[in-house]
């Protein structure tokens, strides 16, 4: 049976319950955060899709309807 080794700098067993706690919560906010800026550039480019079409949809308008 192959000896299995755990990942390089994970669970070194010098941290504690606090410190492995801390870094968990830091690495989920920065993942958080990484899909909050991915949504916003989403929303950012479907703004700018909907007011150029509601631009151009003003602009060819017939005039008897203004």
């Amino acid at each position: 049976m192959p000896v299995m080794f755990p990942p390089i700098g994970c669970c070194s067993g010098v941290e504690d319950g606090d410190g492995y706690r801390r870094r968990h919560q830091q690495r989920k906010l920065q993942m958080l955060t990484f899909w909050r800026d991915g949504a916003e550039r989403q929303l950012a480019a479907l703004n700018a899709a909907i007011n150029t079409l509601e631009q151009q949809i003003q602009r060819n308008k017939p005039e008897t309807q203004a």
